[in-house]
């Protein structure tokens, strides 16, 4: 069963070669069918340079932006085959809508 399917939070995988493996309905939604694409083929070379250090440096990466009116966190980071974290399988990246006004809570 494929439990990210319909989520509204998009979800896409890729391999160690950047290669889009996984999409859920999302982020076809959204991106369109990139499975089987590679991502330096969807993005500049910047952001590429950004994917390959997340890679290859075990690196995560997050921040927000503004697309078509709508608010978003991006959080890309490296996912793993074992359990010990070191060698990263490939990249997956969350893309969740926020709401305008969002509640903060310091739970210390």
């Amino acid at each position: 069963m494929d439990f990210y399917k319909g989520l509204n939070i998009a979800i896409t995988v890729s391999d160690k070669d950047g290669n889009v493996i996984y999409q859920n309905d999302s982020s076809l939604e959204v991106n369109g069918d990139a499975r089987g694409r590679n991502l330096e083929q969807c993005h500049n070379p910047r952001s590429w340079e950004m994917i390959r250090h997340m890679i290859d440096d075990n690196a995560t990466n997050v921040y927000t932006i503004s697309k078509k009116g709508k608010k978003k966190l991006i959080y890309q980071t490296p996912w793993y085959e074992d359990d010990t974290k070191t060698v990263p399988a490939g990249l997956v990246e969350f893309s969740i809508i926020l709401p305008e006004a969002m509640p903060h809570y310091d739970r210390g």
